[in-house]
């Protein structure tokens, strides 16, 4: 049975190394996303103090769109800090003649909201050209979809790739788990040879796969920082796996499997089928009359928070206003802020999301993006989720280096045995 498992580990470690090295390194850098983005791009996020008043944010719509007629805003900052610019994410229309979306080359916008002078613009997530505006959502989209592009009219190839190198993935922490027990049943050979090793209790045996031993060989150095590493953090690698596998097969594996051991409440966006990119209407947003009838709604409700943020979901055909304070606008504690739902052609309310409420299923939902992230623990959780990255990273080149030299070894001595027997 160890034999089967060491096999199991050997191949399911190579099959999945290259993708954990990437999506490992990726990780440790996005979880500063906000601030890096901030740092590497001020001259889009910040504006000169002034005295005057913010321009009316659906003025500032209204401009972009007689700007730009081969758009619309779909995404719109309700919450303007004093300093800060307004990005108003935009999508495309339709182009009459070839019915085929226009290529606007970006999806983002930022405007001094004292004045509506445009600061810039960027494609966010785009793949090339690289450059330090879209660096931070280039890394995040190469972590969860590996920018593999469309195929077959699907988007969401890369996305359910990684999903299934994360089952992969976690299947192979309780195979790597279980081969960091000692050998009860050592061959006779060693157990003649190695009598104080065989004389020791199984705790005393163990208790040395989680050290490194030094000084040491450059093998042994690497075998001992793979098992050891793997040892230490096996309860964070167990979460971050299942967590990237709950996210990245939310629709299509997860909540399927978790309906069936516990109620879920789906949100709207569970409940309808995305339409394919290029058979989304754009030609008649309300803004203004959603957010209304979502303020009127949030008093019913007798929420506190004001109005954060506004956006409309084409290929889900649907409005999101999200309720939260400036301070607040990551959510709380990674699991979003309160929400109200509309339909986009009858302005129909469709529900609200409220981040740790509902069943015992809706919570553990809400929890696997603040897991995966860190954020359930605020700044000490994204440190850690940082250093994750890194073990992942260096658990992924141990491992293949391990597997190499092992190889390597194999071969010469196969070499050196087939020139004895000649």
């Amino acid at each position: 049975m160890r034999t089967f498992f060491t096999i199991a580990h050997r191949w399911l470690g190579l099959i999945t190394a290259i993708f954990l090295f990437i999506t490992g390194l990726t990780g440790a850098v996005i979880s500063w996303d906000h601030e890096l983005d901030d740092w590497l791009n001020d001259h889009l996020m910040v504006v000169a103090p002034t005295s005057n008043d913010a321009l009316p944010i659906f003025q500032l719509v209204q401009q972009v769109e007689m700007r730009y007629p081969q758009l619309k805003v779909v995404s719109v900052p309700l919450n303007m800090g004093a300093g800060k610019s307004v990005m108003l994410g935009v999508a495309p229309i339709l182009n009459p003649a070839t019915q085929q979306s226009y290529d606007l080359g970006f999806n983002e916008i930022f405007l001094n909201p004292y004045t509506g002078h445009e600061l810039g613009k960027r494609d966010r997530g785009a793949v090339w050209p690289l450059s330090k505006e879209n660096f931070v959502s280039f890394l995040y989209r190469l972590h969860f979809s590996l920018h593999i592009p469309e195929f077959a009219g699907i988007d969401r190839w890369g996305i359910w790739l990684l999903g299934v190198i994360a089952i992969v993935w976690l299947v192979d922490t309780f195979i790597g788990f279980y081969l960091t027990l000692p050998n009860k049943r050592a061959p006779i050979a060693f157990r003649q040879h190695h009598v104080k090793y065989h004389e020791k209790s199984f705790k005393q045996r163990w208790a040395q796969a989680w050290k490194i031993r030094l000084p040491s060989t450059t093998y042994k150095l690497n075998f001992d920082i793979h098992r050891a590493f793997g040892l230490w953090t096996w309860l964070l690698l167990f979460i971050v796996a299942f967590t990237a596998f709950s996210l990245n097969l939310r629709r299509e594996v997860f909540l399927p499997l978790l309906s069936q051991i516990t109620t879920t409440t789906p949100t709207p966006f569970d409940l309808r089928k995305p339409l394919p990119k290029h058979a989304v209407d754009l030609s008649h947003i309300e803004f203004e009359r959603v957010l209304a009838l979502a303020k009127q709604q949030a008093v019913k409700k007798q929420w506190k928070e004001p109005a954060g943020s506004i956006f409309l979901s084409p290929r889900f055909q649907l409005y999101a206003v999200s309720f939260f304070t400036p301070e607040s606008d990551h959510g709380v504690a990674g699991a979003g802020n309160k929400r109200l739902y509309y339909d986009q052609k009858t302005l129909a309310y469709l529900g609200e999301r409220l981040p740790w409420s509902g069943t015992v299923g809706d919570i553990f939902v809400q929890a696997q993006f603040p897991l995966h992230s860190g954020r359930i623990l605020g700044l000490p959780g994204r440190v850690l989720i940082s250093l994750m990255g890194l073990v992942v990273a260096v658990l992924s080149v141990t491992g293949v280096y391990i597997w190499y030299r092992k190889r390597y070894a194999r071969v010469v001595g196969k070499r050196r045995l087939g020139r004895l027997n000649a």
